[in-house]
C-alpha cells in the first residue's frame, strides 16, 4: 500500500487523549470562533479573524510533527485531523465567497472534491483502511491557506491609505486571486490521485480475495 494508506492498526495501544489531537480538537472549536469574527463585520474583528485563521492554520502543522516526532500517531488523528481541516478552510472559503462572489467559482468545486474525498475516505474506514493525507494534498492545503490568509488580509482597508499602500492593496489582491487559482488546480489533481489510490487499493483487494 502507499504510505497514507494503512490499516486500522487495532494492535497500537496510543490513546488518543494527547497533545497532537488537543490541537486538532482546538482547531475545530476556533472555526465557529473565525466565522463568527468575519460575521460581525467590525474592522477590528477582521484582524481578529485574520488572526485566529493563523493560529488555527499552525495548529495543523504542529499537530502532525509533534505526533510524528513523538509517536503519537491515532487513528483518531488520521480521520480528525482532515475534517478540522476541511472545516477551517471551505468555512473561510465560504465566508470570502460571500464578499468576493467571483470567489464561487473556486469555493464550489473545491467544496465538491474535499466532501467527495472525505465520504470515500469514511466508506473505507468501514473496511479497516485508513486513509491519511498524501504529498498532493498536503500541498492543496498549504495553497488554500495561502490562498485564504492573502485574501483575509483586509486590503481594502489599507488601499485607502496614501498611494504607496493602495500600490500593496492592489497587488495582494492579485496575489489572493492567484493563489485560489492555483489552489484550486492542485485541489482538483490531488482529489484525482486519491481516486486513482483508491482504484488501485480496491483491485487489490479483489485480487486477493
Amino acid at each position: 500500500m502507499d504510505d497514507n494508506v494503512s490499516r486500522v492498526d487495532r494492535e497500537r495501544r496510543v490513546s488518543p487523549l494527547n497533545l497532537p489531537n488537543a490541537l486538532t480538537v482546538l482547531r475545530l472549536i476556533l472555526v465557529p470562533v473565525f466565522i463568527l469574527l468575519l460575521v460581525s463585520g467590525a474592522h477590528s474583528a477582521r484582524w481578529w479573524a485574520l488572526a485566529v485563521f493563523m493560529v488555527a492554520a499552525y495548529t495543523d502543522h504542529l499537530d502532525g510533527r509533534i505526533a510524528r516526532a513523538r509517536g503519537l500517531v491515532t487513528d483518531f488523528g488520521k480521520i480528525v485531523d482532515p475534517i478540522a481541516d476541511k472545516a477551517l478552510t471551505l468555512g473561510a472559503f465560504i465566508m470570502l465567497s460571500i464578499a468576493h462572489p467571483w470567489l464561487w467559482l473556486v469555493t464550489v468545486p473545491v467544496a465538491i472534491r474535499e466532501l467527495g474525498i472525505t465520504w470515500w475516505r469514511a466508506d473505507l474506514l468501514k473496511r479497516g483502511v485508513v486513509v491519511a493525507a498524501n504529498k498532493g494534498g498536503k500541498l492543496k492545503t498549504v495553497l488554500q491557506i495561502l490562498a485564504i490568509w492573502l485574501l483575509l488580509i483586509p486590503w481594502d482597508l489599507i488601499g485607502a491609505s496614501e498611494f504607496p499602500l493602495g500600490l500593496v492593496a492592489k497587488i495582494g489582491f492579485a496575489l489572493g486571486y492567484a493563489a485560489a487559482v492555483l489552489a484550486l488546480i492542485v485541489t482538483l489533481w490531488s482529489g484525482w490521485v486519491y481516486i486513482a489510490e483508491g482504484r488501485r487499493l480496491q483491485k487489490s483487494a479483489e485480487s486477493q480475495s
